[in-house]
């Protein structure tokens, strides 16, 4: 283990952690304004649903830019093939229902 990968660590915690503490907040709010008032946009709800979704995306573009600064060649091009993964999911997950 580098003395780099312990901050990479710790960004990633903490990005992880910003995500998941968010996306509750949105959950909770909204689901609390859907009870009170059932006509109420679902706007939170989804929002929360999304940040949920894209909490470990960002973990992983943090991850490309922490190995493309530390020059990490095999982990920026694994991780990479990752990201593209990810993207190549949800635009066909996009592409399939109907929405692009």
């Amino acid at each position: 283990m580098k003395p780099g990968d312990t901050q990479l660590e710790i960004l990633i915690g903490r990005v992880l952690r910003i995500g998941v503490v968010t996306s509750t907040a949105c959950l909770a709010v909204g689901l609390v304004l859907a009870l009170v008032q059932p006509q109420s946009s679902p706007a939170l709800l989804q929002a929360g649903i999304v940040l949920l979704i894209a909490t470990p995306a960002a973990r992983v573009v943090l991850s490309i830019v922490e190995y493309a600064i530390a020059k990490d060649r095999l982990f920026l091009i694994l991780t990479s093939i990752v990201f593209l993964e990810l993207v190549a999911g949800a635009v066909a997950a996009l592409v399939f229902h109907k929405r692009i």
